[in-house]
């Protein structure tokens, strides 16, 4: 079993949502693990590969894999993080990037050691409940794109979430269908992204859920800044601040 893991704290959590690391720290020593972090990283070059500028996110994704090159010691010790959409480019669009460049034997060792902090605790770790979680209230939970088609999540974060005492699931309509987020998709076709993001909190509240919750920051950002907008009485949370409440 692993007892040191690194993690990767995306460019956006770490300016936006720095408590959200902090909590998923604060997960991984619940468990039992030591946690690295080296200061140096930065991104994983998502913003400028989905942008099309795959030159400028190759030179990025770069040193990311230089930042995560494993030590000698221990050549297998893994990469967590707490957003499936980052994990998902290394694992799936680093392939491409790296196609016949040198860094491609690099490329793979990384490939293999990086996950998302539930599927890691559930699928390697084996746990289903974090210790002492509590959170009173009703829940329901939003599948993000990235976690669900491009790494392949499934029941772990709500297996995670029923763990939580006083937490109570509820499931929404159409759980699985995109929050309108998309990145640059937002910012290009807004009107679309927006009518996404009503449709997703309209079935989010139909519920009567006090909480939605989901694996990725970006889904859960834009979710609330329309429900912030429209003033309504519902509350975004990532995983990793549901899982260090209440101790």
């Amino acid at each position: 079993m692993a007892t040191t893991v690194d993690i990767f704290i995306p460019c956006f959590v770490d300016q936006l949502y720095p408590a959200t690391a902090l909590n998923m720290v604060k997960v991984l020593e619940r468990v039992g693990l030591q946690v690295n972090y080296n200061p140096a990283q930065t991104c994983c070059g998502q913003p400028a590969y989905n942008a099309g500028y795959h030159p400028a996110a190759r030179a990025v994704a770069g040193k990311f894999l230089a930042d995560f090159a494993p030590p000698a010691t221990d050549v297998h010790r893994y990469i967590v993080s707490p957003s499936a959409s980052c994990v998902g480019m290394v694992r799936n669009s680093y392939a491409e990037l790296f196609a016949g460049q040198a860094e491609q034997r690099a490329c793979q060792g990384v490939q293999g050691r990086v996950y998302e902090l539930t599927e890691f605790l559930v699928g390697v770790l084996g746990i289903e409940a974090v210790p002492g979680a509590r959170l009173a209230g009703k829940y329901t939970y939003h599948d993000s794109c990235s976690a669900l088609r491009e790494c392949g999540i499934g029941p772990g974060p709500r297996l995670l979430l029923d763990g939580v005492a006083g937490l109570e699931r509820i499931e929404m309509a159409e759980t699985s269908t995109c929050c309108g987020f998309g990145g640059t998709f937002a910012v290009k076709f807004e009107a679309i992204s927006v009518a996404m993001a009503q449709q997703k909190v309209e079935h989010a509240l139909a519920t009567g859920a006090d909480y939605l919750i989901s694996t990725d920051v970006s889904c859960l950002m834009h979710l609330d800044s329309y429900i912030k907008k429209e003033n309504l009485p519902l509350k975004c949370l990532h995983i990793a601040d549901v899982l260090a409440t209440g101790w």
